[in-house]
């Protein structure tokens, strides 16, 4: 499971694909609705906000407009509103981590989307993130 801090606007095809199908997985288990993936380190920041279901609705809702955007046909009915008034912080290193794990992946499978973003000096995040100084983030397994 990999719920990118970075915007989705980075993501390839596969990967966005990818992060919409992990993050209704993720959806669920915040929801209550599997056994399995409870413990998955990817969820802590999820488990740790104050509206972890809203946070994950948030999250999914960013990825639905980037669909969108790329006229994809993602289902929006299992996304619902979600007003968030607390953003979850993601430390720049972790970012930067990301962005790298992102760039190999895409350098392999999505030649034309790695040639879009290699060059990028300021990376985005996911809207649902604010962007805090400090290390890799102590969930992420590097």
């Amino acid at each position: 499971m990999r719920l990118w801090s970075i915007h989705p606007c980075y993501l390839d095809s596969k990967g966005l694909v990818a992060c919409w199908r992990e993050s209704l997985l993720a959806k669920n288990v915040l929801e209550g609705k599997t056994v399995g993936y409870k413990n998955h380190p990817q969820l802590k920041r999820f488990k740790e906000h104050s509206s972890p279901v809203k946070a994950i609705n948030a999250y999914l809702y960013e990825l639905l407009l980037e669909a969108k955007k790329r006229k994809y046909n993602f289902d929006a009915k299992k996304v619902k509103a979600a007003n968030l008034l607390k953003a979850i912080n993601v430390n720049n290193e972790q970012l930067k981590y990301e962005y790298k794990h992102l760039l190999e992946k895409v350098r392999k499978r999505s030649p034309e989307k790695y040639e879009e973003i290699k060059n990028n000096k300021q990376i985005k995040t996911h809207p649902l993130f604010n962007e805090v100084k400090g290390p890799i983030e102590s969930w992420e397994i590097t």
